[in-house]
């Protein structure tokens, strides 16, 4: 198993769109299809975690200095391999090479496992968001780049 910084992450390409797409169906509660098909083309921002097919993403929109985590997910049975940090990791470099300084992104108040996610990599709450979800409130996460 390669360790989690050898993990390849690249840009996604139209080809990519019907394997991220299933990620997306399976994996998060409220997707955004629309977004996820126009980043394979990008912009917005659009990686992947492939070896050699894409077993997650991580989809950002940049908005001048602030970027936008809109989803990050990683097929079932590819999570606990780190491929989620390194998506992060990653994006967060191609933000920076791309004059940005901050990362927003939101999570369900009520997700322990997300929030634990996020506050090992550096984001801390902003604001509480009410009926920000379906099925309840959300949480606006931010970092300094």
């Amino acid at each position: 198993m390669c360790a989690p910084s050898e993990r390849p992450v690249r840009d996604a390409r139209p080809d990519d769109l019907p394997r991220l797409r299933a990620i997306q169906t399976v994996t998060l509660a409220e997707p955004w299809p629309e977004l996820l098909a126009a980043a394979v083309d990008g912009p917005p921002v659009c990686l992947v975690s492939a070896d050699p097919e894409p077993v997650g993403y991580a989809l950002a929109v940049v908005d001048d200095s602030t970027a936008y985590l809109a989803e990050l997910a990683v097929a079932a049975g590819h999570r606990g391999e780190g491929r989620g940090s390194t998506l992060l990791s990653s994006l967060v470099d191609r933000l920076r090479g791309d004059d940005v300084d901050r990362l927003r992104v939101t999570v369900r108040a009520v997700d322990e496992r997300a929030r634990s996610f996020y506050d090992r990599h550096g984001f801390e709450s902003a604001d509480r968001l009410p009926d920000h979800y379906e099925a309840g409130d959300g949480l606006l996460l931010v970092r300094d780049l």
